[in-house]
Formats: structure tokens, sequence, C-alpha cells
């Protein structure tokens, strides 16, 4: 593969599905003075105007579901059965241009004074970098495209090179919309050039979603040029299962938010404590469901887990439940049961384990695939002091019947995100964020626009 090239493998095969030159230099000075030029008209364009077109790129990429659910197994894996992701973008688009008004209008002053007039605006960062990964290519990119564009920012979007295709469908749907031309522009980018953007201070504001390592990197390139970031990395997200909880209930929905996507979620659930009083009956339940997954082809609607995105996130895996094994864990699933595991390929058996403890790389580092472990626990202190034993914090899971209960354990939990009964999901109206090497920032809920946007005051006295 040339370096000037950007290119897409599929996980299904092995072989080439994409391929596209990056843009020159040129190219990228020139698409971004373009985009100065469009964000100037367009933060002056009435709040109403600007939720009328971004509802139109919204129904413009709607209509593509039937090409895109396809293409997304092409690229990265997920099954066509499950259908996508545009019921939630939906869901993120409208909810965020529903509270656009309330969120982005003047603070007044906390007190009145006479003769004068006191508040606070809120003002476009003006150019909005967006690093988009493959995981979820239209779920995570639309947490920031949404907003920067309703509080009057000007969007670049540089999309992961596995999922390069959703980047040219997002740019197809404004086009259609009809977008002010430059206003948002879909850039294939290599990491150097990226860099150069962002070291050379050339925009405002860049939310970049992948992992620790690059969300390393895009701090070190911005260092110094004051641009702001946004930053959700990795995570190694915990559930707790007290004895109180529904365990039917508790088994569905935690295997389902271990092994959907193949474990490739930022808020996946990676590893489970469970109550003794519940512990031998919940493994037991999961191993059964987990047995039940159709491990194959993502073209093939039978298909209920298709590969990873790549052969070496599989390996990865794979290297983890070995790790565990010699270690003293105990593999429940029997990996020649799944035809279509076969070493060396992004196809992966999923693994449930038990015995396991956090001397182990997969109750410890982000696995970002089909396993987890399962760990006895007491009650809820030794649960809370095992969440937290993680450099990790985007979400946790409690499953439990009593809601007072989840709220105090949530206190103490280091996590951005407390569930109850329920994981693997992102409520619009709450902000998505993380602690410790999981990030810093928000997306989502009004605290979107206040990272899209910047405080301006206006003191103004009347004599």
């Amino acid at each position: 593969m040339a370096d000037t090239d950007i290119v897409c493998i599929s996980p299904i095969d092995g072989r080439e599905l994409v391929r596209r030159p990056i843009m020159s230099e040129a190219a990228i000075d020139a698409a971004i003075a373009v985009a100065r030029d469009a964000q100037k008209a367009w933060r002056n364009v009435p709040l109403p105007e600007r939720a009328a077109r971004v509802s139109a790129f919204l129904d413009a990429l709607l209509a593509m579901n039937q090409e895109v659910v396809p293409e997304i197994a092409q690229q990265m894996g997920r099954p066509v059965r499950y259908g996508g992701e545009f019921r939630g973008v939906e869901e993120r688009t409208r909810h965020m241009i529903a509270i656009a008004e309330k969120s982005l209008q003047p603070i007044p002053a906390d007190d009145e004074k006479p003769g004068f007039r006191r508040m606070i605006k809120r003002e476009p960062v003006g150019l909005v970098l967006v690093i988009a990964p493959w995981n979820y290519p239209y779920l995570t990119a639309i947490n920031t495209i949404v907003p920067a564009l309703m509080a009057g920012n000007a969007v670049l979007l540089k999309h992961a090179s596995q999922t390069v295709l959703a980047g040219e469908r997002f740019q197809m749907a404004m086009d259609r919309a009809g977008m002010p031309k430059g206003l948002f522009q879909n850039m294939h980018l290599s990491h150097d050039q990226t860099s150069r953007i962002l070291g050379g201070g050339l925009v405002d504001h860049c939310n970049f979603t992948g992992s620790v390592g690059g969300g390393r990197a895009i701090e070190r390139a911005a260092a110094g040029t004051f641009t702001s970031l946004g930053l959700e990395l990795g995570g190694k997200d915990p559930a707790y299962v007290r004895a109180d909880a529904n365990i039917d209930h508790a088994i569905e929905n935690l295997v389902d938010g271990a092994f959907f996507n193949s474990g490739q979620c930022c808020c996946g659930i990676e590893r489970i404590y469970v109550h003794e009083k519940h512990y031998d009956r919940f493994v037991e339940g999961a191993v059964d469901f987990v047995n039940k997954y159709v491990l194959g082809n993502p073209l093939e609607e039978a298909t209920t887990l298709g590969p990873m995105a790549h052969n070496r996130f599989a390996d990865l895996v794979r290297q983890q439940n070995a790790e565990a094994v010699a270690k003293g864990a105990k593999a429940h699933i029997d990996a020649k049961a799944f035809s279509a595991d076969v070493g060396d390929t992004a196809y992966l058996a999923p693994q449930v384990l038990t015995d396991v403890d956090h001397s182990m790389s997969v109750m410890r580092d982000e696995s970002f695939g089909p396993t987890v472990g399962i760990m006895k626990v007491k009650g809820d202190e030794e649960a809370i002091r095992l969440m937290n034993d993680s450099p990790y914090g985007l979400s946790a899971a409690i499953w439990t019947s009593d809601v007072d209960a989840a709220e105090a354990i949530g206190e103490k939990i280091e996590t951005g995100t407390v569930f109850m009964n329920r994981c693997d999901y992102l409520d619009p109206a709450l902000a998505w964020t993380g602690v410790k090497d999981t990030g810093r920032g928000a997306s989502l809920s009004r605290l979107a626009y206040e990272s899209l946007t910047r405080p301006k005051s206006y003191h103004l006295r009347q004599i």
C-alpha cells in the first residue's frame, strides 16, 4: 500500500474494499479557507433555518439506510440483521436540534442592576475537526457534527480508514440537503496531515474518539495552540449484579451488552461482578446465551456475530484469553463449536471466562472484542472497589431493584455515566463523558453546546 493512500481491508475476506488518495497539502489549505468563509456566513443564519438545513441532512442520510447497512458490514463486520445505526442517529440528531434554542440562548446575569444590561452569549468556536472511529461510524460522528453545525460552526470530518465510505455518505447527505458550500467537508487525511492541521492551529476545536494512545497523540499535536479538545478514549466498562437483581433480565441484557457488535462498543460491558447469591445461575445463563450466537459472514441474515474489524484486533483478544487461561481462568465456550473461528483471521468465537482476577489483562486492559470475565463478589463494597480498579471510566451498569441503592453506589464509582438495569446506550439528553484515561469533555445534551461555543459577556451601561 502506498503511503499516499487510505485503504480499507474488509474483515469478511481480507480483501481490499476501498482505496482513496489522501489530499494534497494545497487542497487541505484550500478546504480550510473555504470552511472559514462559509462559517462566517453560517453563524449569522437564524437558528430555525439552521435547524431546517440540518433536518434535511438527516432526511437525506436516512434515505441511504438500505445501502449503508451492507456497507457497514463490508467495512467493519457488523451483521446486516441489526439494520445499521440510523435509529440512534435520528434520535440524537432530532434531540440536539430540539434543545438548540434553549441551550444557545443568552444567560442573564445572576442579579439585576438598574441601568445595566448584562448577559453572557454563546458564540460558535469557528472550525471544528471531527476525527471519527470505525466501530460506530455514524453514531459517534453525529454526536459532534450536529451540535457543531447547529451552534454556527463549520465542520471538517476525518473518518477512520476502516470506514472511509461513512465519511463519504456524510458528505453526500450534506450536499443533497443543500448545505452551504464548504461548511461541511469530508477529508481524506493521513495522520501526519491531521497533526499538521492541529499543530498549526488551523482549527478551533477537535473532537476525537479512539484509543488512549491516539488521544495522547492528539494532545501532543495540538499543544501550545490552545485548540480545545474533546476526547473519548479507552474503556473497560464494568457491570455489577446485586443480590436483589432480576437475574434473568440481567443475564440476557448483559450478554447483549458484552457481545453486540462483536464487543466493539465504546460502552460495551467488558467485566461483570456478580453477587455470590446469583453467581452460579448467572454464569450458567450467560454461557447458554453466548453458545447460541452464530459467527459468520455479516452479509448473511442468519449471522448474529460478525468478524472483528481487523485481524490484529482479534489477535489481541486471543492473546488476552490465552493469558487468562494460563493464569488459571476457566474458558466456558468451546471455540471449535464456532466453525468460522479460524486463526489469523478477524473471525473470533465469543468467550466467557471465570476464575479471573485483576492480575489478568482481560480484566484490566481494554479488550474491545467478544470476551468477558465474570467474578463473584460478596456485596456492594467489594464490587465498588473492583469496578474502580481500572484506569478507565466511561460507564458502569448496576443491576438492582433498588433505585436509591443504584444512585448511592453510582456516586462512589469513578465513571462518566451510571446505568441501572441497562447498558450500552447513549441518552442524548445526558452528557456523554468519561473520567481518568477515558478522556475529557462532553458530547450530547446541552453540555455539547457549551464545548462547541465560547462565552462572550455583555456589560452594557445606559446613560
